[in-house]
């Protein structure tokens, strides 16, 4: 009998696009038939995934009696839903009109030159991820950055740099 590590990469895959599958349908199942219950099972899987797979939208929007639009919808509507896997570290900026108003678009607009990373990748040696936010709750003190579980008030494209370095490294 051979281990599940002896088998060739293209099994492996497999093997776990099916477990990966059967976890989705499960979960989809479990909550289908509670009112309010598509939050929960998104929440659910992302807990045990790390995120909720795009392939897998199909499915959970079955379970549900949805279209794949509608689900994709909630799931991209809420910044803490991701349909990839995360790095260890998060860097998300707030594009929320009240960032938008005090400066965020010009975060958004040169992030990817000073930190050397697009929205919605990872950067390949310090393992963080980028993301857009549609609000951190400190629109008071915009535009705001959170790095990790640290949220960051007036942060400006010159201080960006520094603020994420001291960050990732701690």
């Amino acid at each position: 009998m051979q281990s599940r590590h002896s088998l060739p990469i293209t099994a492996m895959k497999a093997s776990f696009e099916k477990t990966t599958e059967q976890a989705v349908e499960q979960t989809a199942a479990k909550h289908a038939t509670s009112q309010g219950g598509l939050l929960p099972c998104l929440h659910e899987i992302q807990a045990e995934l790390g995120y909720i797979p795009n392939d897998y939208l199909k499915n959970i929007a079955s379970a549900f009696s949805l279209s794949t639009a509608e689900v994709h919808g909630v799931v991209s509507f809420y910044h803490d839903f991701r349909t990839s896997p995360s790095a260890q570290q998060s860097i998300q900026i707030c594009c929320a009109e009240a960032c938008q108003a005090s400066g965020s678009r010009e975060l958004e607009a040169g992030v990817a030159g000073v930190l050397g990373v697009e929205f919605d990748e990872t950067h390949p040696t310090d393992n963080y991820r980028l993301e857009r936010v549609y609000c951190l709750g400190n629109c008071a003190c915009g535009p705001s950055v959170r790095i990790n579980d640290d949220v960051y008030g007036r942060v400006d494209l010159a201080s960006l740099p520094q603020l994420v370095s001291e960050a990732v490294q701690s």
